[in-house]
């Protein structure tokens, strides 16, 4: 095997089963990454200096496809759900060995770098990929150890990352031909089957979310930052929440816009990258955003260029909705240079409740927050086609289901803990709908949900008279400065008050009915808060 790269580890790839592989590109420079996606049709450049690729078939993640090992070391700790699929020990091992079967003979591109800001919770990665594109990606969302660290680097955990090996389900033990396996114990990841590159970034998620917790760690979803005074802010909230946008203040410092730990020191980032959504991304909605996904170094996914003139659609949803641009951190002029941060001082839960039920920001009882953590709500709008009006509630526990392979008890215990001994200020802000449902009421401004957060973050609500809400129980500010009071409660923008009993009573219905599988799991404490629909 012919090895190539300004550094290449002496804990070679022979150490992964891999031989007889062709030309092994070792921590290329994205320079060099750039001219071998293009050579190889992997990509094409925009006129903007940007790779563009397109994944095929696979746009998104695939859950049903995503297996953990079952294997008696771990076996115990994970949660095992609809989520958290178990795969049998000898099924891995055939697929490990097509893995490397597959690699024999084929170029690979070798990315060793770090996840996790603090060095003294950070876990060594490393990336084999047969896409040089996909390697740019870990690059662009890990974090690049320094020079002095590659030669002798021994990964902690490794990716077998080969989108074009596709399982056998009958052999295999597979959903389909897709495949994402963790084995824990092994610490090895295999993904076939797509190119999606978020499947990378999201299984060291899934990694850390099992092994931080035994540090004494709490992984979250969230994004993160501080202001000038060392204050720092948690947002957690599912895709199209508002997590990545209200985070992206340019009156504080970003730390991260998706993935950091709660330790005895603090917060940190896990990555070194942002993978933000750029669906219909504008200059003078998201100047930052704009700008960085503007760039040389940024890989654009499924977005649409026109192949003449090399321009770019971003209004273009005909490839996906989930349109998604990869950039280093420091690509934003606000970020952190250390990913790290002190203890929150306030931590936001958002939830874009598109039946505009919810108030649009309201004050948590630590006991409030554990359930709001554990119920993970937001809606969905099933479609904007002629005829299609009604949302889907969702409930994604601690607010990232699918990354969680402890049972969310875990994390919401510690987040108890955290909060607690740091006095951590919590809120729930609905970033959804108001004066009605979807499709009859409005989307809540984005100039009064930005108001209110910094108001809350700037402890000007702490003293603010309340009133709690009869169904949810919930105590909303009666005012807040550059927001109109009778926005602040969302009975008060209906015009038709029964119809927003009715509503109400029907998602507390949805709240009661979806924490049924935690009641036996919690304390007295979180059941006396917990939502009760009104008969």
């Amino acid at each position: 095997m012919h090895q190539v790269g300004p550094i290449v580890s002496s804990f070679g790839l022979e150490h992964h089963g891999l031989h007889n592989c062709g030309v092994a590109h070792w921590n290329f420079h994205p320079a060099g990454l750039y001219e071998e996606s293009v050579r190889r049709r992997e990509c094409v450049l925009s006129r903007e200096g940007v790779l563009v690729a397109h994944t095929g078939v696979h746009t998104g993640r695939s859950p049903r496809d995503k297996y953990i090992v079952e294997e008696p070391k771990t076996r115990a700790q994970v949660w095992w759900s609809n989520v958290n699929r178990p795969l049998a020990e000898d099924k891995f091992e055939g697929l490990l060995r097509r893995v490397q079967d597959y690699a024999q003979e084929r170029d690979l591109f070798v990315r060793d770098c770090y996840a996790g800001a603090d060095p003294r919770y950070r876990l060594k990665v490393r990336v084999i990929s047969e896409h040089a594109w996909h390697n740019l990606f870990a690059h662009n969302m890990f974090i690049v150890p320094e020079a002095k660290d590659l030669e002798g680097f021994v990964p902690e955990f490794t990716i077998y990352h080969m989108p074009g090996c596709r399982a056998v389900p009958a052999v295999d033990g597979t959903n389909s031909e897709s495949f994402i396996v963790l084995h824990f114990s092994r610490r090895v990841a295999l993904i076939g089957g797509t190119s999606y590159a978020g499947e990378i970034k999201k299984s060291i998620f899934s990694v850390l979310n099992f092994q931080l917790p035994a540090m004494g760690v709490l992984p979250m979803h969230c994004s993160a930052n501080t202001g000038k005074a060392g204050d720092v802010a948690l947002f957690f909230g599912l895709s199209g929440t508002g997590k990545t946008t209200l985070s992206a203040d340019g009156a504080r410092t970003l730390i991260g816009d998706d993935e950091h730990g709660w330790s005895e020191h603090g917060v940190f980032n896990f990555e070194g990258g942002c993978y933000a959504k750029v669906i219909r991304l504008s200059a003078e909605a998201e100047p930052e955003i704009y700008a960085a996904s503007t760039r040389f170094g940024t890989i654009l996914e499924n977005v649409v260029v026109d192949m003449d003139t090399r321009a770019l659609d971003l209004d273009d949803d005909s490839l996906t909705e989930n349109t998604r641009s990869s950039y280093p951190l420091a690509y934003i002029p606000n970020a952190s240079t250390t990913g790290m941060g002190g203890h929150p001082r306030n931590l936001v839960m958002l939830t874009a409740d598109a039946f505009g039920v919810l108030p649009p920001i309201s004050r948590l009882t630590p006991e409030q927050a554990m359930y709001h953590f554990l119920s993970g709500y937001t809606a969905r709008v099933a479609g904007t086609e002629k005829g299609v009006k009604e949302p889907q509630a969702t409930f994604s526990t601690c607010f990232g289901e699918p990354f969680m392979p402890r049972h969310p008890t875990v994390y919401a215990e510690m987040l108890g803990k955290m909060i607690a001994h740091h006095g951590t200020r919590c809120w729930l802000v609905n970033t959804g709908w108001s004066g009605g449902r979807f499709g009859v009421g409005s989307r809540m401004k984005i100039a009064h949900t930005r108001a209110m957060v910094r108001a809350a973050l700037a402890g000007k609500l702490d003293a603010v008279p309340t009133a709690r809400d009869p169904i949810f129980g919930l105590n909303i500010p009666e005012s807040c400065s550059e927001v109109p009071a009778s926005v602040l409660n969302p009975r008060n923008t209906w015009s038709d008050k029964g119809a927003y009993d009715s509503a109400a009573r029907e998602v507390a219905k949805r709240f009661e009915t979806n924490f049924k599988k935690f009641e036996d799991q919690v304390g007295d404490d979180i059941k006396r808060v917990a939502i009760r629909a009104a008969a």
